[in-house]
């Protein structure tokens, strides 16, 4: 089976820490188990960075030393991920207030990510946007994208 790319938003690092879902934290920690070994590669981007900087203490020090230590390569909000995350917007797939989670989709689709891996079941996983994003990605010559929830990417 082909290795594949995976990217990770802010979610994922801040689920290996709640000690109110523990089943959420059990699955996240055999993702990063798993996907250490299994992937081509795990990315983040500088909005993943953005949102783990506002964090507030002692949390954004637990997810900063976690992204040390999983050492996800990371890609940069260029003008072409901006657009399409407006464009996201513009197509009503992503409300405006939630331009973040457009930016992670649109930074994922445009560095060809295989896989973007959340815990946002709101507005990132989910079948509407899952079908609206690749809908617009087809229109615009850009590779389709898996969207997935980690509980589909680990198996049992």
């Amino acid at each position: 089976m082909k290795k594949k790319n995976y990217y990770f938003d802010t979610s994922i690092f801040n689920f290996m820490f709640a000690d109110d879902a523990p089943e959420k934290r059990e699955v996240t920690e055999k993702l990063f188990k798993i996907l250490s070994k299994q992937a081509e590669g795990i990315f983040i981007s500088e909005e993943v960075a953005r949102e783990i900087g506002r964090a507030s203490e002692p949390r954004k020090t637990q997810v900063e030393d976690l992204v040390r230590r999983v050492a996800p390569q990371m890609l940069e909000i260029d003008s072409e991920a901006e657009a399409l995350a407006d464009r996201y917007i513009r197509e009503g797939i992503i409300p405006e207030k939630y331009r973040a989670d457009a930016i992670h989709i649109a930074v994922a689709v445009i560095n060809e990510m295989d896989v973007i891996v959340s815990w946002n079941f709101q507005h990132i996983v989910k079948l509407k946007t899952r079908t609206e994003v690749n809908g617009v990605n087809k229109l615009l010559d850009y590779s389709e994208i898996e969207i997935c929830s980690p509980l589909e990417v680990v198996e049992p």
